[in-house]
């Protein structure tokens, strides 16, 4: 019989999502905000995630075996809830809540699990919620999911879960052992949320647009060395300037932040706006390069001498989804390989949770090649949401779509692309993505004004052959997934200039062709074309939205924004005022 097992994510109120494993195989995995059109989808469970895994696999609810939930209960014999009511003794209400009461928040989150499960027509009696601890589900997102068969160290970076905020371990033989945690406040995940906070951007969405800052800054102009310390193999966080509580908030407007008065007295005000001046572009610089400082002296004390041993690292949690820091790390000369899990923030931990309960069941699961894990739609579909759509849009038929897209974007066309599953993980990978032309000038700085309508400052990545990648970026390390940067080769910067970051790097997709054809198809329609078989890509979706699911969606953010182009599987939609070029149809 086969091992059915639903992961669901959502414990600590936002990124909820759902992943669905059939005899270790994934079959689907999607996150709730996509299709409730609501980023983050805080406070939310992964219901209309889950209800996508189960009619995609065409299965019912009475042939899940298990469901696995990546929040568990921590025991007061632990050291978790005495670490952190000590370090929180100036809000003695949390701190005597931690020992009192501090498994609230799972059982909590199980009565809502069981709720969501109960309206997608589960029994209670009959299916089994199973626990696993926040951070083990992310380690195990990244180990079982690297294919990595040898000793594997494992580390995850995360804001917090139950408690713990950081874990280092190795892999062996398909369990994973458990050397480290810290616990909060001691985070450094906790503290980049918190700095940026204090840079003017939201917690859960700024960190990468604080990474985006950091190359146009000095880090050595200011010393953040006061914020965190990594001293005799522990972590600490100073909370008189971060990760902090209650009292010691910074409050504007009524709402209060992960940072102090005192912060604001030390660096200044709060930013705002949408300009990258001085001093915060320093101060992004200075906490980008406290983030890898210390986060490197902490590998090499708890993961050094097996990474020495093996040369493979899977990495997991929100600070996985730092490129700049995963740069560093490949540049050790100690690793080989790091397999970072494409969904690192908590919505992969529904993977995590489901892929460590099947391994402990006996059924291994297989390496995590792609993230097309989420819903396709037909040209029937894509015709049915043009007739129902307000705008009435005219469409045709393209007999070769990569021929005729790398057209329009040689001629320096934005165009958006909604072809097959939808990406699993916060990265457009060629199936809900915006394409430009990377040698076309100016065309990343139209789609950040007229399109995506965000930071002008913000940097757009590539996507490449699998052949071109080696010579763009001087590494043959696989990236399937943009969670790294490079440094781009001599030569490339003048012939691929809008992917290439101020600090000359790029976050870069190499594409194998058996993953996702079209798109490599399309590329390679581009090469002939240009002479680089290289695209501008970035997520099909506007400043503060959820990436798009579905064609309505995708009409919908087409008709409001200057982008003229719009491809869904075989069917082209352009804008009354767009030139359409004589293409094969």
């Amino acid at each position: 019989m086969a091992l059915t097992l639903l992961g669901l994510s959502g414990a600590l109120t936002h990124d909820p999502s759902a992943a669905l494993y059939i005899d270790g195989k994934l079959v689907a995995a999607a996150e709730e905000e996509r299709f409730v059109r609501d980023k983050h989808a805080k406070n939310r469970m992964p219901y209309e995630a889950a209800k996508f895994c189960l009619e995609f696999a065409g299965i019912t609810p009475a042939e899940v075996d298990a469901v696995a939930i990546p929040f568990a209960p921590i025991s007061l014999a632990e050291p978790a809830r005495w670490h952190y009511a000590k370090r929180y003794w100036y809000a003695p209400e949390r701190a005597l809540d931690a020992i009192l009461t501090g498994n609230r928040r799972f059982f909590r989150y199980r009565r809502r699990i069981e709720w969501c499960l109960l309206q997608l027509g589960f029994d209670l009696k009959k299916v089994e919620v199973v626990p696993v601890e926040h951070h083990l589900a992310h380690a195990a997102s990244a180990y079982h999911c690297s294919g990595f068969r040898e000793k594997t160290a494992v580390l995850g970076i995360d804001g917090k879960g139950e408690y713990a905020t950081t874990f280092f371990g190795y892999g062996e033989n398909g369990k994973i052992h458990k050397i480290k945690e810290f616990y909060d406040p001691d985070s450094l995940g906790g503290l980049y949320g918190a700095l940026t906070e204090y840079l003017g951007f939201e917690m859960l969405d700024g960190e990468y647009k604080v990474m985006g800052m950091a190359p146009y800054g000095d880090p050595d102009r200011y010393d953040f060395s006061r914020l965190a310390k990594f001293e005799n193999g522990e972590l600490k966080i100073n909370t008189d300037y971060a990760n902090v509580i209650g009292v010691r908030r910074y409050k504007e407007n009524g709402k209060g932040y992960y940072f102090s008065p005192k912060l604001v007295d030390w660096l200044g005000p709060r930013r705002a706006g949408d300009i990258a001046d001085d001093p915060y572009i320093h101060y992004a610089a200075s906490m980008q390069k406290l983030f890898e400082d210390l986060s490197l002296q902490m590998i090499e004390h708890y993961l050094g001498d097996i990474l020495r041993e093996t040369g493979r690292l899977a990495f997991s949690g929100g600070g996985a989804l730092n490129v700049k820091l995963n740069q560093k790390i490949i540049a050790l000369p100690e690793v080989r390989e790091l397999f970072v899990q494409p969904a690192s923030g908590d919505a992969g931990t529904a993977v995590g949770a489901a892929a460590y309960v099947s391994v402990a069941r006996g059924v291994p699961v297989e390496k995590m090649e792609h993230v097309y894990l989420g819903p396709a739609y037909s040209n029937e579909d894509v015709i049915a949401a043009c007739a129902r759509h307000p705008a009435r849009p005219s469409w045709q038929r393209l007999d070769d779509v990569p021929q005729c897209i790398a057209r329009l974007l040689a001629e320096g066309q934005p165009v958006a692309w909604f072809q097959g599953r939808m990406e699993f993980g916060p990265r457009a990978l060629g199936g809900r993505s915006i394409l430009g032309c990377p040698s076309a000038p100016g065309v990343a700085d139209r789609i950040n004004a007229q399109i995506k309508f965000r930071e002008r400052w913000r940097p757009f990545c590539p996507s490449m052959l699998d052949r071109v990648g080696p010579q763009m970026l001087g590494s043959a390390h696989p990236a399937p997934f943009m969670t790294f940067t490079f440094e781009v080769a001599k030569g490339w910067k003048e012939r691929v200039p809008e992917v290439v970051h101020e600090d000359g790097s790029s976050r870069a997709q190499v594409l194998r062709r058996e993953f996702n054809p079209r798109y490599y198809d399309l590329m390679v329609e581009l090469e002939r074309l240009t002479g680089n078989g290289v695209v501008l890509n970035t997520s099909l979706n506007r400043r503060g939205e959820a990436m798009i699911c579905s064609p309505t969606d995708a009409l919908n953010m087409f008709f409001g924004c200057d982008l003229q182009y719009l491809v869904m599987e075989d069917l082209l939609v352009a804008k009354a005022a767009a030139q359409t070029p004589a293409l094969p149809i």
